[in-house]
């Protein structure tokens, strides 16, 4: 596939969530999943993360809300090590969390600290470039 939105998609994608993850996701797709790959990038990445209205940190910080909020594990902790690639903060995350918890519930709040802790310590493990 090749077209504008997919490549911005992609480029983006791979900034906010890192090539390894990108790299993995696109090579284990299958004639089954490639079409999902292919919406994600194009129409998530390419669509709507590529828009000029609001910064990659701006998006980072409402997609933490509303992943915690729909209680999506894998995607907060990979949204999560995103975040911090887009320039947030440990603390600008633990009140991204806390709001979680008002409006979301605690137990919600409890699980994304949690897997915070969890990408926090895989971030601090990665090696430096």
């Amino acid at each position: 596939m090749s077209n504008e939105k997919y490549e911005k998609g992609l480029q983006i994608r791979t900034q906010v969530l890192g090539e390894a993850y990108v790299n993995r996701s696109m090579q284990n797709a299958d004639d089954f999943t490639k079409p999902l790959q292919d919406l994600v990038t194009e129409y998530c990445w390419g669509h709507v993360w590529g828009r000029d209205g609001l910064s990659l940190k701006e998006r980072s910080m409402i997609n933490l809300a509303m992943i915690s909020a729909l209680n999506r594990p894998h995607e907060l902790k990979l949204h999560i090590r995103g975040a911090l690639r887009n320039g947030l903060s440990r603390e600008q995350i633990r009140e991204i969390l806390l709001q979680v918890g008002i409006y979301c519930g605690v137990p919600a709040a409890v699980d994304s600290f949690r897997l915070a802790r969890e990408a926090f310590a895989e971030a601090d493990a990665e090696p430096t470039r």
